[in-house]
């Protein structure tokens, strides 16, 4: 099982040039605003101040970027937030469309969508997203401890069908229980190590056109 020791903060980045590039995988973490996103991270890191949680939607907007050891974690703007001006909200999504459209930017997609809720037009929109643009993720249903199991399960069978990935690609997730984080970290292990396997293709394919 991937053990994450020391989680540390990187940098942040307001437009495309600061992105960084590195040879480790980068997850991405991505939501609406108030979905949990930085409490997700902080059960993630086994840390409660990793990143920044607040009380007010919509505080996250630049990418974060954190050393998780194995792979560095992006944390993403959060989108949907109506108290922002509506030029703000283009500059996210400006943001958001350049951080895309280089695949080197993005490994996979960890897409937190709240379980007591249906998904709202946004989460489907960022699916669309990652659909069209052949973006692998997986979805983190947050908040289970708000909900019984059964309510919790429900809502993640409804989430898996809104968005058509199957009810393996949705993982029930509690910030206050940790319920769900070593399910996340064997997901991400399988992604690091599906990373290398593909960096060490390319290596030996490129030694052999030499």
């Amino acid at each position: 099982m991937l053990k994450i020791t020391d989680a540390t903060y990187l940098t942040s980045a307001v437009s495309k040039t600061q992105f960084i590039h590195t040879d480790k995988p980068i997850i991405a973490v991505s939501g609406k605003s108030n979905v949990g996103k930085s409490s997700f991270i902080n059960m993630l890191a086994g840390r409660n101040k990793l990143a920044r949680v607040s009380k007010e939607p919509g505080r996250t907007r630049m990418v974060n970027y954190f050393d998780f050891g194995p792979f560095i974690l992006a944390d993403l703007p959060g989108y949907g937030y109506a108290r922002v001006s509506q030029a703000e909200k283009q500059r996210w999504g400006k943001l958001m469309q350049d951080f895309f459209a280089d695949s080197s930017n993005v490994t996979h997609v960890i897409s937190l969508c709240d379980v007591r809720h249906p998904p709202t037009q946004d989460d489907k929109d960022m699916i669309h997203f990652l659909y069209a643009g052949l973006i692998p993720f997986t979805v983190a249903a947050t908040k289970a401890d708000k909900v019984s199991r059964m309510a919790a399960k429900n809502g993640a069978r409804l989430i898996a069908n809104t968005f058509a990935c199957g009810e393996d690609n949705v993982i029930i997730t509690s910030s206050e229980t940790k319920q769900g984080r070593e399910e996340v970290l064997a997901r991400i292990e399988h992604i690091i190590n599906l990373f290398e396997e593909n960096k060490s293709e390319d290596k030996t394919e490129g030694e052999e056109n030499l």
